[in-house]
């Protein structure tokens, strides 16, 4: 194979509000924790299952970065589109980790928000300057393509 692809999709529900903190260069970087839910049958006592997994997201897209601070809240169903990155850390008492995260960079990542949770009510979708797709699911009416990103 001639080369290969790093690419996440995920479909799920903030777990908790966006936390956003800046960089020392001013830019934001927001983090979401991100359920995603598969539930089934279970063959041997007919009883329903369901198993829950936690996404961590990190945006380091400024104008995906605005949109989820303003629009993203606890319960809000999001479509992300980022790259899978494991990055190793020092805790207080010395040890290392490892955390592995789902990422959005400054140039790439995807982001829908596909549900009417944080107001406005209408449709938005717009490619910002970085590339990062951002869109509103839903069809509910309003300007098709009117924000574009919040471009200042």
């Amino acid at each position: 194979m001639a080369g290969s692809v790093n690419k996440v999709i995920l479909v799920g529900n903030l777990g908790r509000d966006p936390e956003t903190r800046r960089l020392s260069s001013g830019d934001p970087v927001v983090n979401l924790r991100i359920a995603t839910s598969e539930s089934w049958k279970d063959k041997a006592s007919g009883e329903r299952k369901e198993k829950t997994e936690w996404h961590s997201v990190v945006i380091y897209n400024d104008n995906l970065a605005k949109v989820a601070e303003q629009y993203l809240r606890k319960g809000s169903k999001v479509y992300i589109e980022g790259q899978l990155q494991t990055r190793k850390w020092t805790d207080q008492s010395g040890a290392e980790k490892y955390t592995t995260e789902v990422v959005l960079q400054r140039f790439r990542g995807e982001m829908t928000i596909l549900d009417g949770r944080g107001g406005g009510g209408g449709d938005f979708a717009g490619e910002d300057e970085g590339g990062g797709q951002i869109s509103r699911g839903g069809d509910r009416g309003g300007d098709r393509g009117g924000d574009r990103g919040g471009r200042d």
